[in-house]
């Protein structure tokens, strides 16, 4: 089942900006060839300023941790969290048919 990856990045200021994007391209076009990788968007925060979301579908998580796993990626992402002095952010999400699904293999309270 296909999975969606939310990725978050917040960071200030034009001069950031210009130095963050090359780097964010670049991860965006890398992760397009990817194994697994099936679509991708990029998202600017229209009432928090600085905030920016990719959220990218992969076919597995196996797929996305393959990604994010590699060196190629580490080395780029390394470069970003250096400019943005923050860790980024990720969450993996799976679609939900027909509402929420429950869990059977947790205990019952």
């Amino acid at each position: 089942m296909a999975i969606e990856v939310i990725i978050r990045r917040v960071f200030e200021g034009q001069e950031k900006a210009r130095e963050l994007a090359p780097l964010i391209v670049k991860l965006r076009s890398l992760a397009t060839v990817q194994p697994g990788y099936i679509s991708g968007e990029t998202l600017r925060c229209i009432d928090c300023e600085g905030e920016y979301l990719v959220v990218s579908t992969w076919n597995s998580v196996e797929d996305w941790n393959r990604w994010l796993n590699s060196e190629e990626r580490i080395a780029i992402q390394s470069r970003i969290e250096a400019l943005l002095n923050e860790k980024t952010e990720y969450r993996i999400y799976e679609p939900l048919m027909g509402g929420i699904i429950p869990r059977f293999d947790a205990p019952v309270q």
